[in-house]
């Protein structure tokens, strides 16, 4: 079933949703069930399945020749989609991006997406890779996800990338894309960002999934602008806890979102305490959680990183 039709059937109850993040190449998927298995009890309509570009880095060789050598490659999120359906009996939502593909590649991974039976993608442009100074598209892909949108729409009319497929079955996916409540680190500003994000939306998008955030404020402010630029789909906000005091440092620097005041002035109580941190961000989750309930969002979607034992602590409290 459709994202969007599990929120329209949930008659304004608020659902629960979890993001997993495949194992690296060569890994079980014991991990990610590992991960889903104590919170299954919360029955979750739909599983995000993330996904990372391939990286590389070059070997010297003794010639003195040097080797592009694949460094990080998760496995594609077809197998993990269709492992995860048949174990839970849920749907699963991978996640497609632009970046290590081109629109052939998409086209036949929505294909195979397809056959399963999966009606959900979430379409990113995806992160740039650690050694390139900016996003850089792959050859003959998309560099932006509203092209990734547009793909997904035109094959959903029937519209096939491949001119050599004449009367193409349609497909039927229910498109999901990013949004920044507190802008996308490349935008000039807030209104430059929302303009992108309605063009996703025009293009076919139907629901919107947020960058995390610890200041519900900015999702308030997020939705009431949306709405006032006509954007009027679903925004899903997406949460993750604290769960060390580094994170304080590296999550600003890596997703370029700020801190409540309030959550930094409880975390300097307690630096030197692991476990005083960890509860502190928990605490800090399940009042979000509950306030954005209260809300009426029509969902709460969690990234897990892995992480069963803090999610299922979180979400014990609001369901």
């Amino acid at each position: 079933m459709k994202v969007t039709e599990y929120f329209e059937q949930a008659n304004g109850k608020t659902l629960v949703s979890f993001e997993v993040l495949p194992p690296l190449k060569g890994g079980s998927m014991k991990r990610i069930f590992d991960s889903l298995d104590p919170l299954m009890e919360f029955q979750p309509p739909f599983i995000d399945v993330t996904y990372h570009r391939e990286e590389y880095i070059y070997k010297r060789r003794p010639s003195g020749y040097y080797e592009k050598t694949s460094i990080r490659k998760r496995p594609g999120t077809v197998g993990i989609c269709a492992a995860i359906m048949h174990r839970y009996q849920v749907d699963a939502v991978p996640h497609l991006i632009c970046g290590g593909f081109t629109k052939e590649d998409t086209e036949n991974a929505l294909i195979d997406l397809n056959f399963l039976g999966i009606k959900n993608v979430l379409a990113l442009r995806g992160d740039a890779r650690k050694f390139d100074g900016k996003f850089v598209p792959e050859e003959g892909g998309h560099h932006y996800a509203v092209d990734l949108v547009k793909q997904i729409a035109q094959m959903n009319s029937g519209e096939y990338y491949d001119d050599y497929i004449k009367d193409g079955a349609a497909s039927d996916f229910c498109i999901g894309v990013a949004g920044y409540p507190e802008k996308h680190f490349e935008s000039p500003n807030p209104d430059s960002d929302l303009h992108f994000l309605k063009k996703k939306i025009e293009a076919g998008a139907d629901y919107i999934v947020t960058q995390m955030f610890f200041d519900n404020q900015k999702y308030f402010d997020f939705v009431k602008r949306c709405r006032a630029a006509g954007i009027n789909v679903p925004i899903v906000p997406g949460l993750k806890p604290l769960t060390n005091f580094k994170q304080l440092s590296s999550i600003p620097r890596l997703f370029y979102i700020d801190f409540h005041s309030d959550l930094i002035k409880e975390l300097l109580k307690v630096k030197d305490d692991k476990d005083a941190v960890r509860q502190v961000g928990i605490e800090w989750c399940i009042q979000q959680s509950k306030e954005l309930k209260e809300f009426g969002v029509p969902c709460l979607h969690y990234y897990t990183m892995g992480d069963a034992k803090t999610t299922r602590a979180i979400v014990k409290e609001i369901y």
